[in-house]
């Protein structure tokens, strides 16, 4: 935690930390302001207690920068508070490094009331310890206001890297789809999505793919994000004498549209945009209500080449994306490990023998 922060926080070199009437001044400054927060409202009251933390952080950073003190003001604040306030127990040192943090990750004050004291302080201990520079934080805190995360699904996002990831489909949305709904539609498609739940290996078909989504659909649900309400899988419909079956059929209620998503085990190839344009066509045609918005259909792929996507979905008229998955395989084991795994070859041989001794 201590690297991740020294970019983010001034230069400071440590100085015995005297009672000197700056330190005597900084001490009175920050319980005046633990007294006052107390008149106002609960300590335990979430909004206070984190501008309350944020302020104290502030002043943490302001004297060191001032009267260039190190680490050891920390220390030696923790104890004093401690003992002036021996009934409170969000000021240790270490919850003073974070209230630190916290003010040097958001120099802004601007932004601490209307956003950063929206969440509770454990959800910013979280973002403080999983994240890397300001941008990144601020992301899952609107985030977590925005979806009303939990500590555990918070931690989730954290690390699968959501901040990477989200708004990163391959899309034509910009030249089919109105301007506001454009970018909406684009900020909830990712690349990649990740079903390392599935734990079904490499070589998994589309079909072993679709039924392991289906058996662990609330997770499936968290991965897609907010808003996905599950219609049909492998809905069926006829088209002239032929069955046709769309292997995922959603409905997103921010996005107010049907969302068809086709599974493909393999990388992507252009004639994938074809069958899905075909799909959004039938979906318009069968479920679409006057009211809703056009039907957003995503491909979710092995692998693809971004140019090959961008020509196949140039000139196409319906909203269609192009993301990738990332499955738990094999090849994450250590090579240690891996070595002493048999290969598909031995296994092989060893089912052969087996067969034939017993026949």
């Amino acid at each position: 935690m201590a690297s991740k922060q020294k970019k983010d926080l001034p230069k400071i070199t440590d100085s015995p930390i005297a009672l000197s009437a700056q330190y005597k001044e900084l001490l009175e400054g920050i319980k005046n302001r633990i007294q006052n927060a107390q008149t106002r409202a609960a300590i335990t009251v979430n909004q206070e207690l984190v501008l309350l933390y944020y302020d104290v952080g502030r002043q943490i950073l302001q004297r060191q920068d001032k009267e260039g003190w190190g680490t050891q003001v920390i220390d030696r604040l923790a104890s004093d508070l401690q003992r002036e306030f021996p009934h409170l127990t969000g000021f240790s040192s270490r919850n003073l490094k974070y209230m630190r943090a916290l003010a040097a990750s958001y120099p802004d004050s601007a932004i601490v009331q209307p956003v950063v004291a929206q969440i509770p302080w454990s959800h910013h201990i979280q973002i403080l310890e999983g994240t890397k520079d300001s941008d990144e934080r601020t992301f899952y805190i609107r985030k977590t206001i925005e979806h009303g995360w939990s500590k555990r699904v918070l931690a989730h996002q954290i690390d699968s890297n959501l901040y990477k990831r989200q708004g990163q489909a391959t899309t034509n949305f910009a030249k089919t789809l109105p301007a506001a709904q454009s970018s909406l539609a684009q900020e909830v498609f990712k690349d990649p999505y990740l079903l390392d739940f599935l734990n079904l290996g490499e070589k998994a078909k589309e079909r072993e793919i679709e039924r392991g989504l289906m058996n662990a659909v609330e997770k499936f649900l968290i991965e897609l994000g907010t808003g996905f309400a599950l219609v049909a899988r492998q809905y069926n419909f006829k088209v002239g004498k032929k069955d046709r079956y769309i292997d995922l059929l959603f409905y997103h209620l921010k996005l107010r549209c049907f969302v068809v998503i086709e599974l493909k085990a393999d990388e992507f190839e252009p004639e994938h945009t074809g069958q899905l344009n075909f799909y959004l066509s039938a979906v318009d045609d069968l479920f679409k209500q006057p009211q809703d918005n056009p039907s957003i259909g995503i491909i979710l792929c092995k692998s693809k080449d971004k140019i090959e996507v961008e020509y196949a979905l140039r000139d196409l008229t319906k909203p269609i994306g192009v993301s990738t998955y990332e499955l738990k395989v094999l090849d994450t084991l250590p090579e240690s490990l891996k070595s002493q795994l048999p290969s598909v070859e031995e296994l092989e041989k060893t089912i052969s023998i087996d067969d034939k001794e017993t026949h």
